[in-house]
């Protein structure tokens, strides 16, 4: 099948979610969703970037995302190695400079950075020859989940996001999925709510394009989506929350919540998950839960991501290279 020519994809890196266009972005969905149909073939695997090498560095524990990189990889026949900071210089105190010019000495094609310093992918991005992506630094950015969570939406509501309302439950401060997913979504028209307790709420939320609720039946109603965020337990041993029990009862999205949402609303997580604490195991098990449908595009959007930065170029290659049905 030929596919007609696309316009050479322009980023060597892919950092965050504000550096694309809205042409790039849904460029970067439609790839995907090419891959996605091949992910649901009895044979997954196509010869795209046969040849091309993959760098997955997690010096942040990850299982999910490092995960789902490797298997879009491999899915795309690229060699992938991983390194973490328990099995890297970095444990004994090697700089993060010299570290990224140890890894380029090996030629990669992409690496795949997580970090727990804001910034560390773009500092990697300066210095390397080839191509970065952030996998979440810090509270910073976390592009990739946004664009997956966006792919997610695109697959219920078409491309009309102009309109749509979205509500981001749960620890906004700590969040950098929050904070990419504020990015991309405002960008595409969507009226994003956000819900949490005062004390987290990052510093300078009012001037984000959101609007912000501390009731979490109030922030609900007539919402097309709810997306609950990860709350990490060490929050309560900060002193950020009184009673994980109380913030159950506050906080944590039910059915009863669903009801008071738009017809059709869906729900959104992107794990792991504590059930009962952000969200009730009904409600993530229920045929309005996208959670399991964010996990497959994961694997979908991420292949495109890899696709792209490494070909720099268009789907006029075909996505479909050399794995024809």
């Amino acid at each position: 099948m030929q596919h007609a020519q696309r316009p050479t994809w322009p980023h060597k890196d892919l950092l965050d979610v504000t550096q694309l266009t809205r042409a790039e972005l849904f460029h970067l969905l439609d790839t995907a969703a090419q891959f996605h149909d091949i992910n649901r073939r009895p044979v997954k695997k196509v010869p795209t970037l046969k040849g091309k090498s993959v760098v997955l560095f997690f010096a942040e524990p990850s299982t999910r995302t490092k995960t789902s990189f490797d298997v879009a990889g491999k899915r795309l026949s690229a060699d992938t190695f991983s390194l973490a900071k328990s099995g890297s210089s970095l444990s004994k105190g090697e700089s993060l400079k010299d570290t990224a010019l140890t890894l380029q000495a090996m030629t990669p094609d992409i690496i795949v950075i997580r970090h727990s310093s804001s910034g560390a992918a773009q500092f990697l991005a300066e210095r390397l020859d080839c191509s970065v992506v952030n996998a979440g630094d810090g509270w910073h950015a976390h592009p990739t989940q946004a664009l997956l969570d966006c792919y997610s939406l695109r697959q219920v509501w078409g491309d009309t996001f102009e309109g749509r309302t979205l509500l981001i439950l749960g620890d906004i401060a700590h969040s950098r999925v929050a904070r990419s997913n504020v990015h991309l979504l405002a960008s595409l028209g969507v009226k994003v709510r956000l819900c949490a307790p005062r004390t987290l709420l990052p510093a300078g939320v009012h001037n984000w394009p959101v609007a912000i609720f501390n009731r979490l039946d109030d922030a609900v109603q007539g919402v097309d989506a709810a997306m609950c965020l990860r709350l990490q337990l060490e929050r309560q041993q900060a002193g950020l929350l009184p009673d994980l029990r109380e913030y159950a009862q506050r906080y944590c999205l039910s059915p009863r919540h669903l009801a008071m949402a738009a017809p059709g609303a869906r729900v959104l997580h992107p794990g792991p998950m504590n059930r009962g604490l952000e969200i009730s195991s009904v409600l993530a098990d229920a045929p309005e839960s996208l959670i399991l449908d964010q996990v497959a595009a994961g694997v979908a959007t991420r292949m495109a991501i890899l696709f792209l930065l490494a070909t720099r170029s268009g789907i006029e290659q075909t996505a479909d290279n050399g794995g024809r049905a």
